[in-house]
């Protein structure tokens, strides 16, 4: 059956959470210090960062510091883009199993943080559902908007499983006992976001706003000297509608949603959040998830596995973890939200 012409850019997402943050920036001309804004593309989205000079950086040019960021996030795409047929992990994907496969300290690290939350979410995520991903239209192969067989579903999950990696730290190398592949995307820009933090950290600098395809990692002040403010968009509405807003200064926060890549077939949406336990794309009422964590990789990965989830296990989860979520669900004529107890003193308008 062939999908109705309707593609929702999974990239608009976050639109109005960078525009309120720039229109925050530029209102602060009592800031004794300049910020600098650069941005650039990177993993089939774009990237932001916001810095105050300081440290190693305070002489640097922002051309200089630019192609520093590009170079950082370069290495992480060269190594977990699936959209590289020279990558890291496609190369792992092509190997044939009982292989021991070397890989970069990079890769092992977002490995060990999917497998974690694989672990903690009871398998709700997965990083070995690349093939799913990739018959759902939603990977590198071609996108084609049409519902695979339910035999095709069937003998892919029966090579889904991160059960059958076997993982050699100290020898820095991993091993698949079946045909699977690994799939990043959901954790890989969390990472990028990570590694360009922690260079400008490394540089000196202070205060700082990283973001890549809507995931961010803040710390110290804006250039008004207040907190950072990010805005979490409310689904299904036109850009620059808010749902709330949040404070937070040394953290980072990653939002996933159902409603920005899809395909509709006979009126029926298919999201690009694929279930690892069925093989399907979700179907509940948990429209949008935001976490906050000190780690943007793993605010990445979580803020999937709670879409997988649905609101009340991830609700269940995100209390057993300790971890701060927002959670927005849909009823048939509006949208409500909850959040867990660590989510509170990120609210603006908390009691």
């Amino acid at each position: 059956m062939k999908a109705h012409a309707l593609n929702k850019s999974y990239l608009r997402r976050w639109l109005f959470c960078y525009v309120l943050l720039l229109g925050t920036l530029l209102q602060s001309c009592a800031s004794e210090e300049q910020a600098i804004e650069l941005s650039g593309r990177t993993m089939g989205t774009s990237w932001h960062v916001t810095y105050t000079p300081y440290g190693e950086l305070l002489d640097v040019s922002s051309g200089d510091v630019q192609q520093a960021i590009e170079e950082v996030l370069e290495d992480v795409n060269r190594s977990m883009s699936t959209y590289r047929p020279d990558s890291e992990i496609s190369r792992f994907n092509k190997t044939t199993p009982a292989k021991w496969f070397s890989v970069s300290e990079p890769f092992m690290t977002v490995l060990q943080g999917a497998i974690h939350i694989g672990e903690a979410s009871e398998g709700a995520y997965d990083v070995t559902v690349g093939a799913l991903v990739n018959l759902w239209g939603f990977g590198p192969d071609a996108r084609n908007d049409t519902v695979p067989e339910e035999s095709e579903l069937k003998e892919l999950l029966g090579h889904i499983g991160q059960t059958s990696l076997t993982i050699d730290k100290p020898g820095h190398k991993i091993l698949k006992t079946d045909t699977l592949s690994l799939d990043f995307s959901s954790i890989a820009k969390g990472y990028g976001v990570d590694r360009v933090a922690d260079w400008l950290g490394r540089s000196g600098v202070q205060n700082y706003l990283v973001e890549v395809g809507g995931e961010m990692r803040l710390l110290g002040k804006n250039p008004r000297g207040s907190s950072w403010r990010i805005a979490i968009e409310q689904p299904d509405s036109p850009i620059g509608t808010l749902a709330t807003a949040i404070s937070l200064s040394g953290d980072a926060v990653a939002t996933s949603g159902d409603y920005r890549n899809y395909f509709e077939v006979d009126e029926k949406r298919y999201s690009h959040t694929i279930d690892p336990r069925n093989g399907y794309p979700i179907v509940h009422d948990l429209v949008s998830v935001t976490v906050v964590h000190a780690s943007a990789m793993m605010a990445d990965g979580w803020a999937t596995a709670f879409m997988v989830m649905g609101a009340q296990q991830a609700m269940t989860v995100a209390l057993e973890q300790h971890l701060a979520v927002y959670l927005i669900q849909r009823t048939a004529t509006n949208f409500y939200s909850s959040y867990s107890p660590e989510f509170r003193q990120y609210l603006e308008d908390a009691p």
